[in-house]
């Protein structure tokens, strides 16, 4: 109820800058206004993540070496609209749709990829026993700059630990981390280059 109550409110409260988003995106470099990507929800199920598009079409997907996705500050591959829809969070909001739709939470573990399931280790695949969320501890606690094990170590904890008061305390959290543009990219060296 509270997952569909604030996503609710949030797509009306947020209607005029998610539009502008959009059109921003649209007509400054060539390709739709959204991406979609299979992600990791509840249970391993895939789904449809939803973002606004920040990359040129095409782009090649880029993994550090650890597997997870290649996030850097300079990535040339991320157009200058997408760059600030980044640095400002604004690329997620797509995802309050997901919410609506039953496929995330407001707050939960950050959805993989579903490609990078095969590189979790026994004990990592507890962050797939609840739906994943738009922020998480894990965003709070360093986001992109810290390595995609802890993040992963860090979901872990947030399920087993879980309560009502850490997820509104997350929220909370969130705020400042997303207006002071905190931990968006994180340079690594030599990415990988993984085919579409």
């Amino acid at each position: 109820m509270l997952d569909l109550l604030g996503a609710g409110v949030a797509l009306v409260l947020l209607a005029p800058l998610i539009l502008a988003a959009a059109a921003a995106a649209k007509l400054t470099s060539r390709g739709p206004i959204f991406f979609s990507q299979l992600r990791l929800g509840r249970n391993g199920a895939p789904f449809k993540i939803l973002k606004f598009r920040s990359m040129h079409l095409g782009a090649a997907d880029l993994r550090n070496q650890d597997g997870s996705t290649f996030s850097g500050d300079n990535d040339p591959r991320v157009t200058p609209v997408g760059r600030w829809l980044r640095a400002t969070s604004i690329d997620e909001l797509p995802q309050l749709w997901n919410v609506v739709r039953g496929e995330m939470s407001l707050v939960g573990p950050r959805p993989d990829q579903c490609n990078q399931l095969p590189l979790y280790r026994p004990e990592e695949r507890t962050k797939l026993g609840m739906r994943p969320g738009l922020t998480g501890l894990a965003q709070i606690s360093g986001r992109n700059r810290i390595p995609w094990q802890l993040r992963k170590r860090l979901d872990c904890q947030y399920v087993e630990t879980w309560s009502l008061r850490m997820d509104l305390e997350i929220l909370l959290r969130t705020i400042p981390y997303v207006l002071l543009r905190k931990n968006v990219n994180a340079d690594q060296i030599e990415p990988n280059r993984v085919s579409r």
